[in-house]
């Protein structure tokens, strides 16, 4: 009897597995990606390099825990966040970030942010002491900005109400050394809204080596023209608020830069001779290795002629000792590092062709390419006296890989996996953390030795590939296509990169609709070897409703040469418009495409190109999206804009022949546009001038604003308890690709 029934406990359990692995696979919801993160990946935090070279630092339960790069193992704990408890107080702080000391004897935290754009903010700074273990604020007189040590940590610096000041942390004493900063005026030691947005950084302050000089950044932006946005607060008061902000719209006036050098012991400030032209752009500094001795880029207005100053920092006198010119534009990088020997530096420029390093010396003498080919190096790690360790697509334009390069140009590979790789190095570049990954591979986090000797693997991911197991994923196939259109300036045709995500039951022999998702901008890529992010998963949520999603590198994309990449110049959205549409067309071609079903989604740049396909493209593209999107260039920023297209007075054919507010009584279809009224980037003014358009030619359209949203539209409104505007918007994005794709 015991057997007869041990044997049915096996067969129900036969038969239980048997029913489980034939069940169904989950399909992806719209609540995974935005409400719940389902498919987040792990990454491993605060791997800080310490600067012994040998150790590294990393937050782990609420401990700042130190390891050995070789060996892996815990070798003591800097700080525990408990101890984080300002004297005269109760409870520690709960920091927002953090940062060592070169040192290491002290950390500043900061906690209270509030942002004023996207990359800057206010903060309440602490000074931590290692030694002592006493926390004290930064400073009592308001939130700070920008707060940064000295070199040798005896003091730290930043920036309140758009001036600078000092704290020396021995004697507590807090010096200020501007006093004319004035909102929408004057801002010193940080950078107007365009430059932060378009050249990148929000630090406008930088110590010299030796701790006794400042060199800072003056904006003069009381010319510049002021946007307004309008701020709905709620049901009191009844009136709505303003904010107004510098913003220079293509054409218009810019700040006039300065940079001055603030001697901490004479108490002097120099100003630096940067030429008597105004209407230029200052977009980075760094001091050499001569504590006396800063060097700042200056770049015409049209941006195509790069120099670089040697300024006195006592003097003030400047000289010039490199100078490039571009056909097109120059990019701005941080591609740039002096060398010890006090004689050379290292820099990137695209001047065969390619982008590639170069070895340049100060006096101004011919430069020597270190790397060349037919390939782009895409970023430069860093300098360890004999080797250069940089990142570029030399395999693949949709791939990266780390690679290292000597003084005399003989080039090694260290990571050569397939995929996209991205390296931190340590600070003796002994030891690198490699973070690579694949169409199918989320991230994974790998040790290796400089000469690519893997060490250990740090983080794979694989819980979140197990919990992928379970549901329905369409594989994202790479593919390349070929076409007449596809033309160079030179009348050679090119191949594009491009890829699919089929439904998970696709069947050749039905006809699928078709998502073109584009980003198109110049140097962007959207077809990559790499793991995607929340666009993915919402792609997957697509196909399984029988939707094929597609993209491809457009003509202007990066990582394929300059002339690739700078074919766009003076006329933006022309040809990667006519790449979407010839994309189009070679889906509509396919025996399992509907030809009737072809939509174009994309945001911000891609919110343009998303409108240029469905009034250039209407006879092919039959549903657009756009969110945020650029509706005319003249309504955009002047750094971004006039690099690529120069100014409106001069272009105005390039401006408006590829605008979609120029041509809104080509569209037949149907398109939603999307817009947050708080955008500060792309301003709302975009959307209102392309419905004056549509309105005006009788064009019907769905249309979705989100109150006081910024250019991301992310998170809810308090008034209304808790809320998600990401998942309201793709909620309204799938009912409308949805009604028009898939309802017959």
């Amino acid at each position: 009897m015991r057997r007869i029934k041990c044997l049915l406990i096996i067969a129900l359990m036969l038969v239980f597995n048997v029913t489980t692995n034939a069940q169904e696979k989950k399909n992806f919801e719209l609540s995974d990606i935005y409400e719940v993160p389902t498919f987040q990946t792990k990454g491993v935090k605060g791997m800080n390099p310490m600067r012994n070279g040998t150790t590294y630092g990393t937050i782990e339960n609420g401990e700042f825990n130190i390891y050995e790069y070789k060996t892996g193992k815990k070798s003591g704990t800097l700080f525990r966040f408990s101890e984080l408890i300002p004297e005269g107080q109760n409870e520690a702080i709960r920091p927002y970030n953090y940062t060592l000391s070169d040192d290491e004897s002290k950390v500043l935290f900061l906690t209270n942010v509030n942002y004023i754009y996207r990359h800057s903010f206010t903060a309440d700074y602490y000074v931590y002491d290692l030694a002592s273990k006493t926390l004290k604020p930064l400073s009592a007189n308001g939130s700070q900005r920008l707060a940064t040590f000295s070199p040798d940590a005896t003091k730290v610096a930043f920036m309140r109400d758009n001036n600078l000041f000092i704290k020396d942390l021995a004697s507590g004493n807090e010096t200020q050394f501007t006093d004319d900063g004035l909102y929408n005026h004057i801002i010193n030691g940080a950078p107007d809204w365009v430059y932060e947005e378009e050249f990148s950084f929000s630090l406008g302050y930088f110590w010299s080596p030796d701790s006794k000089k400042i060199a800072f950044y003056k904006f003069d932006e009381s010319k510049v023209k002021e946007f307004q946005m309008e701020e709905f607060i709620g049901l009191e008061p009844a009136y709505p608020d303003w904010y107004s902000f510098k913003y220079p719209k293509a054409g218009d006036d810019n700040s006039v830069v300065e940079v001055y050098v603030y001697d901490l012991e004479s108490g002097k400030t120099t100003k630096m001779d940067t030429g008597e032209e105004t209407d230029i752009y200052l977009p980075r500094m760094k001091w050499t290795k001569n504590e006396n001795v800063l060097a700042i880029q200056r770049l015409n207005r049209h941006q195509n002629h790069l120099e670089i100053l040697a300024a006195d920092a006592t003097t003030g006198e400047t000289h010039v000792f490199y100078d490039e010119t571009n056909p097109y534009y120059i990019d701005i990088t941080d591609d740039w590092t002096f060398l010890d020997d006090g004689k050379s530096f290292l820099m990137t420029s695209e001047r065969s062709g390619y982008n590639h390093i170069y070895l340049c010396r100060l006096d101004g003498s011919e430069s020597k390419a270190l790397t060349s080919g037919d390939w782009d190096v895409t970023r430069i790690y860093g300098f360890d006296g004999k080797e250069i360790y940089f990142q570029a697509a030399k395999n693949s334009p949709i791939e990266r890989q780390i690679y290292a390069v000597n003084m005399k140009g003989s080039m090694r590979t260290i990571i050569n996996k397939v995929g996209t790789n991205n390296a931190r190095f340590n600070n003796s570049f002994k030891y690198l953390i490699n973070i690579n990954s694949t169409a199918t591979q989320p991230y994974l986090y790998e040790l290796y030795t400089n000469k690519g000797k893997l060490m250990r693997v740090l983080e794979d991911n694989h819980e979140l590939l197990e919990r992928l197991n379970a549901y329905n994923i369409s594989e994202k196939q790479f593919i390349k296509i070929s076409d007449p259109a596809f033309t160079m300036p030179d009348g050679s045709t090119v191949e594009i990169d491009g890829w699919q995500i089929l439904p998970p039951d696709f069947d050749a022999s039905k006809k699928y609709p078709v998502l073109i998702y584009v980003y198109g901008g110049p140097g962007h890529q959207t077809v990559m070897n790499q793991w995607d992010h929340s666009d993915w998963d919402w792609m997957q949520l697509l196909a399984q409703r029988g939707i094929i999603s597609v993209s491809i590198n457009n003509r202007g994309s990066g990582a394929q040469g300059q002339e690739f990449k700078k074919m766009t110049y003076l006329e933006l959205g022309k040809y990667e418009t006519e790449d979407m549409i010839t994309l189009a067309k070679y889906m509509a071609k396919q025996p399992y495409v509907n030809p009737d079903k072809i939509a174009i989604y994309g945001w911000s740049y891609g919110g343009f190109m998303a409108a240029n396909g469905i009034t250039k493209g209407a006879d092919v593209i039959s549903t657009a999206v756009s969110v945020a999107p650029v509706t005319n260039w003249r309504f955009y920023d002047n750094v971004y804009t006039e690099r690529y297209m120069r100014t409106p007075q001069e272009n105005p054919t390039g401006y408006d022949d590829n605008s979609p507010v120029s041509n809104t009584a080509l569209i037949k279809g149907n398109y939603l546009l999307c817009h947050g009224s708080g955008d500060d980037n792309v301003h709302y003014q975009n959307a209102m001038e392309l419905i004056k358009s549509m309105i005006a030619n009788n064009v019907q359209f769905d249309l979705m604003i989100y109150p006081n949203k910024n250019h991301g539209i992310y998170g809810g409104y308090e008034e209304f308890g808790d809320g998600e505007c990401r998942m309201h918007l793709f909620t309204k994005i799938d009912n409308f690709l949805f009604r028009h794709l898939l309802e017959k």
